[in-house]
């Protein structure tokens, strides 16, 4: 008998925060999310995942942001010029490892069919990947440009689909079922409510090490997987190699933020996955983004001025308004929270999966919960 799959909040588990209206990445206003899925035969299990930090209208128009690795066995493009201008001003794009190669070059065509004002000189876009080649044949030539343009235009505000779908499709989190998820935080400052979105491609973590709530889960779903006893999680499929996989996670927020409060707010990414339980791992690529949608019209100097070279008449400046360094805690704060708890919806919404080579996935065993706290409601 099937499991309802759904929301870790939404099954009683206890998280801290208030989440927006959607609980979502998209909570941040002007943020869109598309996927597209790619599950054919046996053998093909993988996706592409878009978020535009301005929706399609904006696109070419530059947030301030920032990025942090906890470590490098992985790929984000385009850091090096993120690291150089604080800036983002294109799609974000997640996919497997080797099909970063077509989905760079489809956010390109994508740029130059629909945006070729934005960089008509050079484009620098942001695609990252997690491992999806235990589920899928990874060596096929399955994910093509077309598909990175195709999640572009399937981008929307609103709820998100978690669980997977998009570049999660073929992903494990903790031995079980993993992909996409998406949390969000509301952050009153001042007078202000500003919100706080992150969304992960979670592929990574040992079975052992999964923390509910502040419960040690994993230890007793492992243990019944050593004795060859599937228990409510089923069984455990043949294993990986130790420590091996990933995650992604793209955070968002409409708070003023200049660039290195951008970076503050990737670097604490990690926090909330530890609370899941991960220590992290040599084999695990975690590479992490954070921008900013305020302050729109600013940063336009990341891209060459369109102007006469040999004209003085033309020398602009820009101007960031901020919150103080001072107080940017709770945004902090925020992240960790976030982060946690999408890791979480990951697993609860994520059904089980076979793949290449009929290698199966369980699903996170939604029993394992009956143990916990229950949230309070009311």
């Amino acid at each position: 008998m099937s499991e309802e799959r759904g929301r870790a909040r939404d099954m009683g588990v206890p998280l801290a925060g208030e989440p927006g209206e959607w609980n979502a990445v998209t909570d941040v206003p002007g943020v869109h999310v598309g996927y597209v899925t790619l599950v054919e035969g046996e053998d093909v299990r993988t996706g592409v995942t878009a978020l535009l930090p301005r929706g399609r209208d904006g696109v070419g128009t530059p947030c301030a942001a920032g990025w942090h690795s906890l470590n490098g066995n992985g790929e984000m493009t385009g850091t090096a010029w993120l690291e150089e201008s604080g800036a983002l001003a294109t799609p974000v794009l997640l996919t497997n490892t080797y099909a970063v190669g077509p989905v760079h070059r489809g956010v390109v065509e994508w740029m130059r069919a629909h945006r070729a004002d934005a960089a008509p000189e050079w484009l620098l876009p942001v695609v990252a990947e997690t491992w999806d080649g235990y589920l899928h044949d990874i060596h096929g030539d399955h994910v093509a440009p077309a598909h990175a343009g195709a999640a572009i235009d399937a981008a929307a505000g609103g709820p998100v689909a978690e669980g997977g779908v998009g570049g999660g499709t073929g992903m494990r989190c903790y031995g079980y079922k993993g992909g996409s998820g998406t949390a969000s935080r509301i952050v009153r400052y001042g007078s202000e409510r500003y919100t706080v979105g992150v969304f992960v491609q979670a592929n990574f973590g040992a079975r052992r090490e999964l923390v509910v709530a502040g419960a040690p889960l994993g230890r007793e779903l492992a243990e019944a997987a050593r004795r060859g006893d599937p228990g409510p999680g089923g069984g455990a499929g043949r294993p990986v190699p130790p420590g091996a996989g990933s995650v992604i996670a793209v955070v968002a927020t409409d708070a003023p933020l200049l660039p290195g409060q951008c970076k503050a707010l990737a670097r604490r990414v990690p926090l909330g996955l530890a609370r899941t339980g991960t220590t992290g791992s040599h084999f695990s690529g975690d590479l992490f983004l954070a921008f900013s949608t305020a302050n729109p019209g600013a940063l336009t100097s990341t891209f060459p001025p369109r102007v006469d070279r040999d004209s003085a008449d033309d020398a602009p400046y820009e101007t960031l308004r901020f919150i103080p360094w001072g107080r940017v805690d709770p945004f902090h704060t925020a992240v960790v929270e976030a982060v946690e708890e999408a890791v979480l919806n990951v697993l609860t919404a994520a059904g089980p999966m076979t793949g290449r080579d009929g290698h199966h996935v369980p699903a996170f065993p939604l029993a394992a919960l009956a143990g916990l706290p229950r949230a309070r409601t009311g």
